[in-house]
């Protein structure tokens, strides 16, 4: 204990003077304990110290046993190595007995088989010159298997003498056999019972002997056999391609009619498939010779193509094609989901069964195919050859091609019965008929490049069809759409125009469509090695603009017909209105050229394309109806109100355009895209409406992006003369242009942000013209909307202007303006 712990302790044990009287019997506690610490510590040091005795007396045992142990270990190995040296001692004398044994018995075992090859060599001559084929066969067979036990003699004299003489009965043999093969085919076989039976022995003996010597015999056979062949086919006559057919049913027939004969020959040899093969070699090279100045080249190729199938499926090589033509016949349908869903599991139920069935034939075709080579792929063995002539037959079909669909385009008569499925023109699917007869008719016949150039010829035909659907459409127009585009002098549309145009949209869809169908299957037919450059890309933005053309056509065509009600707008007395009544009658008119055209274009144009237009049409009407606020003369406070009023009507019938073409499916975004490009006009009346000292405060914060020019137009119409606009334009020059302020759309509580208007000049302030937008503005637009037809798809083009709505500048955004 430290002092201060000491000290608590005393004052814990006498808290009073009272306890003081315990202090004797503490200190003789105390001292008791001190007694037994001090001999408990002097019994532990004795104890130690005996220990570390005991500890040295064990240590030293340990220590002795150690070295005992490792003298027993060193007696035990000197006993074993002396144990050894007499065992080896001992059996010195057997070894070189066993040896010597075992040297006795491997020379006995040679000089036997020595004995049986000298005997079974003697043999084998006798029965070659005695043409004993069939035991000459397993006489071979055992004289070959006892030269591989001396083939590490070879060098021995001996040795090398019966190997020279086997080799000359083998010799002896090969000319016998090829002697008695001669004779087959040349009618001795019927004339000899036994010919048949010879020469299948010698074909024993051919598989005991060299596979070289198999091998030429094969050779030679097919070449005796194909001579008369090359003969035949050589003459004047039949050497002509159109006569091909008579080539494969010459070989087809001499198959057939030797099949019993052939059976000769043992199935691993393959003799039937070796001979087609150099069949099909010979008549390449022919074919390949008459074929430069032939021309009915493509039945003589769809002859040999179907030869080559025959050979594949005999041998073992087919490859199922059955489903290609079926594949062919569903481009371009038009069926539903339960319809497709069924042919797609029927067509795969076919294709399991198939699969079943082939690998039930598995086992037995690979029986016939395990000689080397087997499976030799006969497909173009002698069709390729074919290839670099077909120039004339692609033109052909070209030709034919274009010429069918002059046909069928003159023949269309641009209508179709209410009630059709797809509201697509009978020439669409017409051609697209006769392209799918072609590359079926092609397929059939190659698969290699003069089907990818067939497939060049499509690409070129479908963008003539689109070229066509171009030129059909009306021409002309006016309106700040049409000089964007490059549209001179207006277009007027009928009721038939407008249905026609509709079909245009549809027909050029479904070419979009199918076109990539077309490709698709192409390329699954196609080599591989084509398949990458088989694309429709080109074709399809070649229809894509067709449908970029044809709905802006309709937009100028409906815009044409409200040209009446734009100048009745005009001859409004709106200086002179004396009260606010209904909407006008312009607005009525406008309403009803709407409901005459949008429920049939509803009913013909499908909701993506049908919501292009409107968007187009609904930007066309606002800017319009804007720029005829300042073709009107002077406007009063009333007459402002009224065409205020025509305004918010005008909205409303915008809005409710999509039910009349009963389109439920209408963007959302339509709604606020009608409210913002109606909402400049709106915002242009409610700055005539305002008061003379807040006119420039409020064009500037409704129309941030107007001009002087603009606004001392506004003025005019206000009624404002001359000298009292001067002061009020000097202000607002001072002040400048509101580009700063907030938008029409913020100003409007608008949840659209604001699309900066075209800058407008005025032609000809003293008549009062109209305005036109800058030619620069019109020349983006243009490129703008040239770039959305040409180098992309529509639908691609569709969602890049839905985004546009939305943004302030940009070509895009500056197309919706016009």
């Amino acid at each position: 204990m430290d002092k201060t712990s000491a000290l608590e302790y005393i004052n814990h044990m006498f808290p009073t003077e009272a306890s003081l009287s315990g202090v004797d019997l503490l200190m003789q506690k105390i001292h008791g304990e001190i007694r037994r610490v001090d001999a408990s510590i002097l019994s532990a040091v004795r104890q130690q110290s005996n220990s570390g005795t005991k500890a040295k007396e064990d240590l030293a045992d340990a220590t002795r046993a150690v070295e005992e142990l490792s003298y027993k270990i060193q007696d035990i190995k000197s006993k074993a190595e002396q144990s050894e040296a007499m065992v080896q001692e001992i059996c010195r004398d057997i070894k070189k007995l066993d040896f010597a044994k075992k040297n006795i018995t491997t020379t006995i075992t040679a000089l036997h088989r020595l004995t049986m090859l000298v005997s079974a060599v003697e043999q084998l001559q006798v029965m070659a010159s005695k043409r004993q084929h069939k035991e000459a066969a397993a006489q071979l067979e055992a004289v070959n298997q006892l030269c591989n036990h001396f083939e590490a003699y070879r060098d021995v004299p001996k040795i090398m003498e019966l190997r020279e003489k086997l080799n000359n009965i083998k010799q002896i043999l090969k000319s016998h056999i090829f002697s008695d093969f001669s004779s087959l085919g040349t009618g001795k076989e019927t004339e000899e019972t036994n010919l048949l039976q010879q020469l299948s022995d010698s074909c024993l003996v051919v598989d005991a002997l060299e596979s070289s010597v198999r091998e030429e015999l094969v050779n030679n056979f097919c070449s005796r056999e194909l001579t008369s062949y090359e003969q035949i086919f050589e003459g004047a006559e039949l050497a002509k391609l159109d006569k091909t057919e008579r080539r494969y049913a010459w070989i087809k027939f001499r198959i057939r009619t030797n099949e019993e004969i052939w059976k000769i020959f043992p199935a691993s040899w393959h003799v039937p498939y070796r001979l087609c093969i150099q069949f099909c070699k010979k008549t390449r090279k022919q074919v390949e010779s008459i074929l430069v100045n032939m021309k009915e080249k493509p039945e003589a190729l769809k002859r040999t193509v179907e030869f080559e199938k025959e050979l594949e499926k005999k041998f073992g090589g087919d490859v199922p094609t059955s489903d290609i033509e079926d594949d062919i016949e569903e481009i371009g349908t038009w069926e539903n989901n339960s319809q497709n869903i069924s042919k797609i599991r029927k067509k795969y139920e076919k294709k399991f069964a198939a699969g079943q069935e082939s690998g039930e034939n598995e086992k037995t075709v690979n029986k016939n195919l395990s000689a080397p080579g087997a499976g030799f792929n006969f497909r173009g063995i002698i069709s390729s050859c074919f290839e670099p002539h077909l120039t004339p037959y692609l033109e052909l079909e070209e030709n034919t091609l274009m010429e069918r669909l002059e046909k069928v385009v003159q023949e269309e008569t641009w209508d179709i019965e209410d009630g059709s499925q797809n509201y697509v023109l009978h020439s669409n699917t017409q051609l697209f008929s006769d392209i799918k007869k072609n590359l079926k008719r092609c397929s059939v016949l190659t698969k290699n490049q003069t089907l990818f150039n067939l497939f060049k010829v499509f690409q070129r035909v479908l963008k003539a069809y689109a070229t066509k659907l171009f030129f059909k459409l009306p021409k002309g127009g006016t309106g700040v759409v049409a000089a964007a585009i490059g549209m001179d002098g207006q277009i007027k549309v009928s009721d038939r125009d407008e249905r026609v145009i509709c079909y245009i949209v549809n027909s050029a869809e479904y070419c979009h469509k199918t076109s990539g169908e077309l490709a698709e299957k192409v390329s699954e037919i196609i080599d591989p090695h084509y398949a990458e450059g088989v694309d429709m890309t080109e074709v399809q933005d070649e229809f894509s603009a067709v449908i970029t053309k044809s709905l802006v056509t309709m937009v100028l065509g409906i815009e044409t017909k409200f040209d009446t009600e734009m100048a009745a707008m005009t001859r409004v007395p709106w200086g002179t209105l004396d009260s606010v009544g209904d909407q006008s009658g312009y607005v009525n008119g406008i309403n009803t050229i709407l409901s005459g055209s949008i429920p049939v274009l509803g009913n013909l144009l499908t909701p993506v394309y049908f919501q292009f237009f409107l968007d187009k049409l609904a930007s066309s009407l606002g800017l319009r109806f804007y720029a005829n606020i300042f073709r009107c003369k002077q406007l009063s406070e009333t007459g402002a109100q009224q065409m205020l009023l025509d305004t918010q009507s005008m909205k409303t019938i915008l809005l409710e355009i999509p039910s009349l073409a009963r389109q439920t499916s209408t963007a959302a975004s339509y709604s606020k895209f009608v409210s913002h490009e109606m909402s400049r006009a709106e915002a242009l009346l409610k700055v005539i409406l305002s008061p003379i000292d807040s006119v420039a405060d409020t064009y500037r914060a409704l129309l941030p992006e107007g001009t002087p020019m603009e606004f001392q137009r506004i003025l005019e119409l206000k009624g404002l003369k001359k000298a009292d606009q001067q002061s009020i334009l000097d202000d607002f020059n001072k002040h400048g242009p509101g580009l700063t302020q907030p938008s029409v759309s913020a100003a409007m509580r608008q949840p659209v942000p604001t699309t900066p208007a075209p800058p407008l000049a005025i032609t000809n302030q003293a008549t009062g013209a109209g305005f036109i937008a800058n030619s620069e503005d019109l020349l983006t637009r243009a490129a703008a909307l040239g770039r959305g037809a040409a180098t992309t798809g529509f639908k691609k083009f569709i969602a890049l202007t839905e985004a546009a709505k939305v943004r302030k500048d940009g070509p895009l955004r500056r197309l919706f303006n016009a």
